[in-house]
């Protein structure tokens, strides 16, 4: 086996361990959705995630204050405000749909592309892009007698991390790995700390309430689980990160959407959560059209 094949072996291995880490952890948010808040979870996970990034680069891991502060934070707003969306929403929608909806990410990207930067795309890149959007459609399933643009909150978070994804390559060329990880839970542990003053605590009860509700009462069974979910995005991520360094990214990219498969699998074990025909047709069309993004680059 050559040096890049074996890398690349390693970079999907870890790809997957990293979707299959995110896939469960981010099925355990529901377990904190009746008695927490949207804006709790993220203060308490991302003070932990913070802490454990502290540490790591006192270890000497890497750096936490950016070369380009400004830059850094307007990437991680979008980053964030993408991921405080999905979080939201896996309170209150199929997990799956959720995952799908964040997916269409690398279609924005390609959108946003040809009309801002001018870039030049084929045929098959824009036929994908047209698949994807299909794909997204049958996932959500709207109802035109009674649409609510609330379905489509999932795919508002995925032009939200397009966006990111574009101000990282644009604007934090050269910032290190452990720095960008940290200003955007940085960002998030902002949001939550704004949210849990400025909501109230007797909102809406019940998973409903997730994203509307600010401070809530903590229990010893609340903080294990935000324990376990601050250990799951470290792992996940970290996973995600270092496959990214060692391998390709189109092919990486590739991998990413296993997340579908694992949500949707922890999701029906833990929650009964079915996907109906539709949703998988949708689902492969949207993993296929990012896949020949992803490995298409002038095409």
């Amino acid at each position: 086996m050559t040096t890049t094949s074996s890398q690349t072996s390693r970079a999907a291995l870890l790809i997957l361990i990293g979707m299959a880490t995110l896939g469960f952890s981010d099925n355990l948010v529901r377990f904190v959705t009746t008695d927490s808040s949207l804006w709790q979870f993220h203060l308490i996970r991302s003070s932990l995630v913070l802490s454990a990034l502290c540490l790591a680069a006192w270890f000497g891991a890497g750096a936490i204050w950016p070369r380009r502060p400004i830059n850094v934070l307007g990437r991680s707003i979008f980053q964030a405000g993408a991921l405080l969306i999905y979080f939201g929403c896996i309170a209150i929608m199929p997990i799956g749909v959720v995952v799908a909806g964040l997916f269409t990410a690398p279609l924005f990207v390609l959108i946003i592309g040809v009309v801002f930067q001018s870039k030049r795309v084929g045929l098959i890149r824009v036929a994908a892009v047209a698949v994807g959007f299909i794909g997204a459609v049958l996932v959500i399933d709207p109802d035109p007698e009674a649409l609510d643009l609330i379905s489509f909150l999932p795919v508002f978070a995925g032009l939200l991390y397009a966006i990111g994804a574009i101000a990282t390559r644009a604007w934090c060329e050269g910032e290190e790995t452990l720095t960008l990880t940290f200003w955007f839970f940085a960002l998030l542990l902002v949001f939550g700390v704004i949210g849990v003053l400025v909501l109230p605590t007797d909102g809406v009860a019940g998973s409903a309430g997730f994203p509307l509700r600010g401070w809530m009462p903590v229990t010893g069974a609340m903080l294990g689980w935000y324990a376990a979910l601050a250990i799951g995005a470290l792992i996940g991520i970290a996973s995600i990160f270092r496959a990214y360094q060692i391998g390709e990214a189109g092919t990486v990219a590739i991998f990413e959407y296993t997340l579908l498969v694992f949500a949707s699998f922890w999701a029906w074990v833990l929650w009964g959560e079915g996907v109906p025909v539709q949703g998988l047709i949708g689902m492969a069309l949207i993993a296929a059209a990012g896949a020949v993004i992803a490995l298409r680059d002038d095409a």
